[in-house]
């Protein structure tokens, strides 16, 4: 049966059998779930039926007849449910429930955000909607689902794990690419702050036609955008403003191209200008490998548009790291650091990916060295920016080379939106309220805002299927993800391309799929644990690095453990 429990600021309908639970506000706060249960719970019996994965509507049934009394000014009446037959095990429970009350809200004349008086002051509400459907905007989504003043988190289009999870409202038909159509679903639900999660709909300009139509939206403009979408804007850029990079040429004839880099000679990089999924950079350690990167770009266009144009840059040799900074338009304030692997196979070996894996904090970037790129590399590019016309508002994530002879860091290149895997080891140690921090990004009031973060580090680990990055199969079943993330304290396990299939299984519909990421003390047991939740997991088309944060960590470690 359904117990409730009260708490300060919320009630919860707890399934006594189940830890999973669906919060339903106090008098105040009318998020999401209240307004549906207003309307869905006076209904009796309730003809509620279940959305699939497929859009394919079927009846649902409980075993229980449930009775809920008048408990705050939210509910005036008696409140009684009734049903049959759907399963509230601790494997059903938490997927059909929620899926119940997702698809009853569906179709419930929407309320708008309200402010609440908490003990302090008078806090602001807002309704978000999160812009993407990978792992980065799950672990947003689970950031601000935390978030004391966030009302209601949507994420359009999602994936089958933000939605299994309850850390947001997956809008699967909402197509992020129709402006028109967002600033309808914003209006039409009262969403207060849109967050862009991927590079196209920035680069696409998205957040222009958002801004002009009086949303908030942490993201940059498209002007803006080409930090990412051109990295020969970028470099130029650096070239003006005096920002450390590598020596580099543009070009668009491959002969040229090809001279150049027998002048040269290897190693050396080979970057599509455009965008190109992180699969548009090239480190070439001979020149045949460089002349072969130089025609799969200009001569058989394999990344299209993005290849056009190409950008040859010297290697530089040293420690990658990632660094991130949230910018206002004239402000910026660092996130914690962290680290990626970006090569498929352990050691660092193979080709380059979209992320295998990454940590929180990084040790190489110590407090000085964070000190010397925001000075050199993030406040001249805020500055130079807007100096150009094109206010940067979002987050400036920094692929950054620590020189082994210098000790420096120099930018390789800017994304202008959070990364993946790194995004899911700072959201699962920051203690700010995202919401709130994003909103004082989009008004221009970054300056004197600080960031809270839990001690210890946090790593994740990146599952992918087998052929990745290259060719692999899709629909592979994945399993026991329920048990995995009990196995200890502090795991989370992050969606990145999942679905369900016809029997509401998980299946793998992406390259890179899962982000199993957990907390600890240390960096060691926060590997320990992410690693134990893995071998908990039954996916047989699956594969994974075992040696995340070996840099960080001795490597006997890894010969015992990994």
């Amino acid at each position: 049966m359904l117990s409730l429990s009260p708490t300060l600021s919320s009630l919860w309908f707890r399934p006594s059998n189940s830890q999973s639970r669906l919060r339903i506000s106090r008098s105040g706060r009318r998020d999401y779930w209240s307004r549906m249960s207003c309307v869905a719970f006076n209904v009796t019996p309730l003809n509620l039926h279940r959305c699939t994965k497929h859009g394919v509507s079927k009846p649902f049934e409980f075993k229980n007849h449930c009775t809920f009394h008048k408990f705050s000014s939210l509910f005036l009446e008696n409140l009684s449910l009734s049903s049959t037959n759907c399963s509230f095990g601790q494997d059903g429970y938490s997927r059909s429930f929620y899926s119940v009350l997702k698809c009853a809200a569906q179709n419930l004349e929407p309320l708008t955000s309200v402010s609440v008086e908490t003990k302090n002051n008078q806090e602001e509400w807002v309704s978000v909607l999160v812009i993407g459907g990978g792992g980065r905007e799950h672990a947003l989504c689970h950031a601000l689902q935390r978030s004391p003043s966030c009302d209601t988190v949507f994420c359009a289009p999602g994936n089958a794990g933000i939605a299994s999870s309850g850390n947001a409202t997956c809008i699967p038909d909402l197509d992020v690419h129709d402006g028109a159509a967002v600033i309808s679903f914003c209006r039409k639900w009262g969403v207060g702050l849109v967050v862009i999660g991927p590079e196209a709909p920035l680069v696409a300009g998205l957040t222009n036609e958002l801004v002009k139509a009086g949303i908030p939206t942490f993201g940059p403009s498209a002007e803006a955008a080409a930090l990412e979408g051109s990295k020969n804007f970028m470099k130029h850029l650096c070239d003006k403003y005096d920002i450390p990079t590598a020596k580099y040429k543009t070009f668009t004839d491959p002969s040229a191209a090809k001279q150049y880099i027998q002048e040269q000679g290897a190693p050396i990089v080979i970057k599509a200008d455009g965008l190109a999924a992180g699969k548009g950079v090239t480190v070439a350690m001979t020149l045949e490998e460089a002349y072969k990167a130089v025609d799969s770009m200009l001569v058989k266009g394999d990344f299209g548009s993005a290849g056009c144009c190409v950008i040859v840059e010297e290697f530089l040799e040293g420690e990658e790291v990632s660094f991130f900074a949230l910018v206002d338009g004239e402000n910026a304030i660092p996130l914690e650091s962290a680290q990626d692997h970006k090569r498929v196979g352990d050691g660092d070996t193979g080709p380059n990916t979209g992320g295998m894996g990454a940590y929180s904090p990084a040790p190489i970037l110590t407090k000085e060295l964070q000190s010397i790129v925001m000075d050199s590399i993030i406040i001249p590019t805020v500055k130079g920016m807007s100096a150009e016309g094109c206010k940067f508002v979002g987050v400036l994530y920094a692929g950054l080379m620590i020189e082994k002879k210098s000790g420096m860091p120099k930018l390789i290149e800017y994304n202008v939106r959070f990364g993946d895997p790194e995004c899911q080891v700072l959201m699962v140690r920051l203690e700010s309220d995202l919401a709130q921090v994003l909103l004082a990004a989009c008004r221009g009031e970054l300056s004197g805002v600080s960031l809270n973060w839990s001690p210890g580090s946090a790593m994740v680990v990146v599952m992918a299927s087998k052929g990745y990055p290259g060719s692999y199969e899709k629909g592979t079943l994945i399993e026991n993800l329920e048990e995995a993330e009990v196995v200890a304290p502090g795991i989370k396990i992050f969606h990145a391309g999942t679905a369900f299939d016809s029997e509401e299984r998980f299946v793998a519909t992406g390259g890179r799929v899962l982000g199993v990421t957990a907390k600890g003390n240390n960096l060691e047991e926060a590997r320990d644990g992410a690693y134990h939740a893995i071998e908990n997991i039954n996916w047989p088309g699956g594969f994974y690095r075992r040696d995340i944060g070996w840099r960080a960590l001795p490597q006997k470690q890894y010969a015992a453990k990994g």
